[in-house]
Formats: C-alpha cells, sequence, structure tokens
C-alpha cells in the first residue's frame, strides 16, 4: 500500500470552500501517485453545515430584524444540524452597515429549533458564528415551545470561540455594527440575562468557557441544557476525523490566512494538535501567514503559503492552482 494522505481543511474565505481546498489537495496527490482521503473541515461557524451532509430543510423563520428569512438547515436519521447564521446571521441583514445591533434576534434560531423538536429530533446541532445578534440567546429561548423537550434529546452547540457571556458585546458587538453606547447598554443586558437565567434555570452561564459565542447564543441555550463543544471537536466526531488520522501516513491541512489565533480552536491548530498527538506528520497550505506569526508556530504547522511561493495577486486570481501546486510541492518527498 502506498503513502495514505488525509486532506483536512477548512475553507480559504472568500475565494475557496473547503471542499474545493480538499479537492486540490487531493489533484496534487493524484499527480504524485498518492493516495488521498479528501475530509473537508470546519470549526462550527459558517460552513460548517455543509460539511455535516448540506441542506436538505428550507422553512420560513424570523430574520435578524423581523423580516421573514428562508432558512437552509438538514434534518436526518434523527439529527438535526442548524447553522444560526442561516436564520440570524449577519450576512442575512446584508452586513454590518445595515444591522440594528441592539433589536437583532435570535428568535429565527430558535424556532428551527422548535420544528426540529416537532420533527422528532434526537440529537440537535447547533453551529455557531457569523451571527448579527448580541442578545444572549433570548429571542431564541422565547421561540423555543416546550424547551423541557430538550432535556430529553443530545443537544450540543459546536462553539467558534471561548469567549465569556460576559464579553461577548465588548469583543463582537462592534464587528456587528454597534457603537461604544451601544456595546454599554448590550453588556448590560447580558448581565440581566445571567441573572434571569440562574434564577429561573439555575444555570450560572458566566462561569461556562464559549458562552459568549454568537452574542451570547451559546449562554443562552447552555441555560436550557444544551453542551458547549468546541466546533472541530463536533465536526471530528461527526466525520470520523479521529480514526482517519490514525490510519494515514500524513494530513495536510489548511486555511486563507495563518496567524497566531489559528490556534484557538481553529481548523489548522486543532489538526496540527489531534497530529501530534498521535504521530502522524501534518503539513498546513495557507493562502497567506501573518509576518508576525512566530517562527515556531509556522514550523509546527509545516505552513505553505501560496501568496509566498506564487505572488497575493495570483494565489487571489487562481486559488485552486495554486494551492494544488503547494501541495504538490510539499508533498514530492513523500511520493
Amino acid at each position: 500500500m502506498g503513502v495514505r494522505v488525509l486532506a483536512a481543511a477548512d475553507k480559504f474565505k472568500g475565494t475557496l470552500t473547503a471542499q474545493q481546498v480538499c479537492a486540490a489537495i487531493g489533484h496534487a496527490c493524484w499527480d504524485l501517485g498518492l493516495d488521498c482521503t479528501e475530509m473537508p473541515m470546519a470549526d462550527g461557524g459558517e460552513g460548517t453545515l455543509d460539511i455535516l451532509g448540506g441542506a436538505n430543510k428550507h422553512t420560513w423563520v424570523t430574520g435578524p430584524l423581523g423580516d421573514p428569512v428562508l432558512a437552509h438547515w438538514r434534518f436526518s436519521r434523527g439529527t438535526a444540524v442548524i447553522e444560526m447564521a442561516r436564520a440570524s446571521g449577519l450576512t442575512v441583514v446584508g452586513g454590518a452597515e445595515k444591522n440594528d445591533a441592539l433589536a437583532a434576534s435570535t428568535q429565527g434560531t430558535g424556532e428551527l429549533i422548535d420544528t426540529a423538536l416537532d420533527l422528532g429530533a434526537k440529537k440537535i446541532i447547533v453551529c455557531l458564528g457569523g451571527s448579527a445578534t448580541t442578545d444572549g440567546g433570548y429571542g431564541a429561548i422565547r421561540a423555543i415551545s416546550g424547551p423541557a423537550r430538550l432535556k430529553a434529546i443530545d443537544f450540543v452547540v459546536a462553539c467558534d470561540v471561548e469567549t465569556p457571556f460576559l464579553d461577548a458585546a465588548r469583543v463582537f458587538a462592534p464587528q456587528k455594527g454597534a457603537t461604544p453606547a451601544q456595546v454599554a447598554l448590550l453588556s448590560g443586558r447580558l448581565e440581566r440575562l445571567a441573572q434571569s437565567y440562574k434564577s429561573e434555570h439555575g444555570v450560572d452561564v458566566t462561569t461556562l468557557v464559549h458562552a459568549g459565542a454568537a452574542g451570547g447564543l451559546a449562554g443562552g441555550l447552555a441555560a436550557l441544557g444544551a453542551r458547549l463543544v468546541p466546533g472541530f471537536e463536533v465536526v471530528a466526531e461527526e466525520t470520523g476525523f479521529d480514526e482517519a488520522i490514525e490510519s494515514h501516513d500524513i494530513v495536510v491541512t489548511g486555511e486563507g490566512r495563518l496567524d497566531d489565533t489559528s490556534f484557538d480552536g481553529k481548523v489548522v491548530g486543532s489538526v496540527v494538535e489531534w497530529a501530534e498527538s498521535v504521530g502522524t506528520p501534518v503539513i498546513t497550505i495557507a493562502g497567506s501567514v501573518d509576518e508576525s506569526m512566530s517562527a515556531d508556530a509556522r514550523e509546527r504547522a509545516h505552513a505553505h503559503s501560496t501568496s509566498e511561493m506564487f505572488t497575493r495577486e495570483m494565489s487571489m486570481r487562481e486559488p485552486m492552482r495554486c494551492v494544488e501546486e503547494a501541495a504538490r510541492e510539499a508533498l514530492k518527498n513523500f511520493a
């Protein structure tokens, strides 16, 4: 049996999907005579639904600012996968400049959860990231009829950040169009919600890692009994990544921009850590590498930058060809 390569990459945001990145790596392996398994990955944020099988349901729900939104989600074999950005995302309202940071609500996400429960879901995975909201999950909770039903199922929230609940407004609301004065108002609202969740549900969301994800939606759902899990771990479990990395000789991962935050629960850092734990060599293909990134971190990821190998212009204009060429160069010693 020849060398077995596992292509486990994230999207190159704005240029390539995770599937396209893995396909480019696969093409390079084919040219070199290497076996390749393509396993696109995500960290629980936008794009995770596509990695977990893609949408097969389309439901009209209430958008972040009250307008109807046709949200795409998945329901198969008793498991629902809901990407909150499809119902309550910043892209739904047209970006930060068109958002109302104080009014934006997670109601639509709650409506999808409610629909999944009505269909008899035994497991619900809610993927966070890309939200327009900082409502602490209040809108979603109000939209779920009979929330006690969630206690009887496996309720998982895939989180893409570790931000505490009370820090959600300060850290993320400005990206959603909030002014400094609005950030202060939103922070006060989150404090009151945390007290409410503790008194009504017996859950102190201020102590939970990840609770501030998606403007505090993670904390609100945790108050109803959800397990908050790093998004990469959720994807790894659902795709069988842990078994795959042990059965391959080398893993190639990647993302659009590699920097120090890549090791904060994102795909590349998680793949590198997993590979190190089982002794599998790893290669990272990135569109660009942050100049301030430490040499040790870059070496740890065994990073190759398409912008450095070619030019930034070419890597943006022909990203798939550049990723393929970079992978071919990085893997040629394994052929």
